[in-house]
């Protein structure tokens, strides 16, 4: 297992350039974020997001100020993360998936062991951004990968330091021809 963090492996020299309430969402060691998200969709996405659902993928409900813990530890050269986010009416959603390392500044997140996304990332004044650059299918050793268009639409992330333990974070999908497919953001600190 490396002893750098899977984040600061994929942001090189850009790793300092974060600052400390990203670095510890981040950190190498096991951690919780706690927050809160807000979760929307257009309606005509509502069987898309089941069945995605279905697959390990998202979040197929809405929501405001949704309650949502992520927990984030190691598992050799993987970062597993699960998300629990708790519903008004007691329904609980878990969303897990893994990240790995891809090479230069991108990682790709796995929400099952065939799919995944790969994405960029780098520090722009201080926010960490994250962009799509395509879905991947995992056959053994052999990853093929998948325009972004062809399933949801582009992917990006905004994480920004809110003090020294808070950040917030926005997702967004984009497709080409439909516009924003989904959304979720939120605000969160890290114990």
């Amino acid at each position: 297992m490396s002893a750098i963090p899977l984040m600061q492996q994929a942001l090189g020299a850009q790793w300092q350039q974060l600052p400390p309430a990203l670095q510890a969402h981040y950190q190498q060691s096991r951690n919780t974020d706690v927050g809160a998200l807000d979760i929307d969709y257009p309606a005509p996405m509502q069987p898309y997001l089941h069945f995605l659902r279905l697959l390990g993928a998202l979040v197929n409900r809405r929501g405001k100020a949704v309650p949502t813990t992520v927990e984030k530890w190691m598992e050799g050269d993987t970062q597993r993360w699960q998300r629990t986010i708790t519903f008004p009416d007691g329904k609980v959603v878990v969303f897990k998936s893994h990240w790995v390392y891809a090479g230069g500044n991108e990682v790709i997140e796995y929400v099952s062991p065939f799919v995944g996304l790969r994405m960029a990332v780098s520090v722009v004044d201080g926010k960490l951004h994250y962009s799509g650059r395509h879905l991947v299918l995992k056959l053994g050793r052999v990853l093929i990968p998948i325009p972004e268009w062809l399933v949801l639409g582009h992917t990006t992330i905004v994480e920004t330091a809110l003090d020294e333990g808070g950040f917030a974070m926005d997702f967004r999908l984009t497709h080409p021809w439909f516009g924003e497919v989904f959304r979720y953001a939120g605000e969160f600190t890290t114990e």
